[in-house]
């Protein structure tokens, strides 16, 4: 019986920061085909903001463990798993779950890290670095000369996302604070301030003729803007809808607005086209595609992390058992990057 103990973040209900609990127990065992992962870092994203409020448009019912990705070595192996995956380090989407000490998942949902990527490190790059990529890539498909906007351009995806389309030779816009400027300039961005009044104006000035992708996690009312800033032949990717946060009400109402949006936008003869970037899309239907892909890019993504393209971007670090001040931290919106938790 092991004599390491577990420890667990739990959101309880729709509660303050404060109001998250710690539980403890026994460290788990492996089923056939399953590993037990000791974490090393895991995130707070900003969909642990939405859980928090019941307002992530697919999360379970509380109370349960949040945490939508991880990195940390295998600490133990089930049956029909490869006895050489116990002691790599390794990177996993979990959704939910990942603010634990120690955590079961199934061995074919782990990624290997690269030697030379910290574990903090990669855990900015995992669930953030797989949106970036797949929507730049796989949705946009940006090439070398086009120009592309991203809103939030500091915080968790949108830093990664100005990096792979600066390596990809496209001409960067990004919206942010002020104060983050001068951060963005140094990685070949042009900043607009979004608190600065017209951001479309301000956009139009830098890209007369549109821009050939936006990149959208605010959603809102700003999502038409966005939309009308495409070029002839545009994408827009809205990802997110981090402007209704704080309202009330259903959780699933803004995405279907979105949803509703991008399935009108569609059907004009203008040549432009939106989605919206589901991360999730094709598990259910197709579960070894949907691994292999995530395998795939998430390989890339680190690879780029490893070589110097992308920088990751780690705002602060916390032990696990101070979730409520690392959720607090990322929710004031005075970080670049991402807020990590470690053991």
């Amino acid at each position: 019986m092991s004599t390491v103990e577990r420890v667990e973040v739990v959101l309880p209900g729709k509660v303050e920061p404060e109001g998250l609990e710690l539980r403890y127990g026994p460290v788990p065992s492996p089923a056939g085909g399953q590993v037990v992962i000791a974490m090393e870092a895991t995130g707070v994203s900003f969909a642990e903001q939405q859980m928090r409020r019941g307002r992530y448009y697919d999360q379970p019912p509380f109370p349960f463990v949040p945490g939508y990705d991880l990195v940390g070595t295998v600490l133990a192996v089930g049956e029909s798993v490869g006895r050489d995956l116990a002691g790599k380090r390794v990177a996993a989407l979990t959704k939910t779950g990942g603010w634990a000490s120690h955590v079961v998942l199934d061995a074919a949902d782990v990624v290997a890290v690269p030697a030379g990527v910290s574990a903090a490190e990669a855990e900015t790059a995992v669930v953030n670095g797989i949106t970036a990529w797949q929507m730049l890539h796989r949705k946009a498909r940006v090439r070398a000369g086009q120009t592309v906007l991203v809103h939030g351009a500091n915080g968790g995806v949108g830093s990664i996302l100005v990096q792979l389309a600066r390596s990809a030779g496209a001409r960067v816009i990004g919206t942010a604070a002020a104060r983050h400027h001068d951060g963005l300039r140094a990685l070949g961005v042009e900043p607009v301030d979004y608190r600065g009044g017209d951001v479309p104006g301000r956009v139009r000035e830098l890209a007369p003729d549109g821009v050939d992708a936006v990149f959208d996690h605010v959603g809102g009312r700003g999502i038409t803007d966005s939309w009308h800033l495409l070029a002839p032949g545009g994408t827009l990717l809205s990802y997110g809808s981090a402007a209704t946060r704080d309202d009330t009400g259903s959780g699933q109402w803004p995405v279907l607005k979105l949803l509703g949006r991008v399935w009108l936008w569609n059907r004009l003869p203008n040549g432009r086209r939106a989605y919206f970037f589901n991360i999730w899309a094709g598990r259910t239907l197709a579960k070894n595609r949907f691994r292999s892909r995530l395998r795939a890019d998430l390989t890339q993504v680190f690879t780029a992390l490893r070589n110097g393209e992308i920088t990751a971007q780690v705002a602060a670090e916390l032990p696990l058992t101070r979730a409520a001040e690392a959720l607090r931290l990322a929710e004031s919106g005075t970080v670049a990057g991402k807020v990590v938790l470690v053991p």
